[in-house]
């Protein structure tokens, strides 16, 4: 199983930058994907998912708005378009699946993680 990001970097704020999420190993229309993030000091936390049956994402409130998740289940790879970056929004971001559902994933607890794409917003 392998889950790789890639799409990380350093931008200004008010910028935008896509993750991608390449995934392999696993039935990936049968899995909830993600991404998380984790700031210095801070506790990782969830930022978006979404169900690759069905389409179904959610998001942080904090990222409402301004990122959007999609999925391109032919190249098993999930994105993460983010835009209008803000300073807190500088982190390593994960990208996760769980089995069955975002839903199911949040209740029970992620089954395969990635290593993570540092992003960087400066002012």
């Amino acid at each position: 199983v392998q889950l790789v990001e890639s799409g990380g970097g350093l931008v200004q704020a008010g910028g935008s930058l896509r993750l991608s999420c390449t995934t392999s190993g696993f039935s990936f229309e049968s899995y909830g994907i993600g991404w998380f993030r984790q700031a210095p000091g801070k506790e990782r936390e969830g930022v978006s998912c979404i169900d690759s049956s069905d389409g179904n994402s959610v998001y942080a409130d904090s990222v409402k708005g301004r990122f959007t998740i999609s999925s391109d289940n032919a190249k098993n790879t999930v994105y993460l378009q983010m835009n209008a970056l803000k300073p807190e929004d500088t982190a390593v971001y994960y990208c996760a699946a769980a089995w069955h559902s975002c839903s199911r994933g949040a209740h029970y607890g992620i089954d395969y993680w990635g290593k993570g794409t540092l992003v960087t917003v400066s002012l």
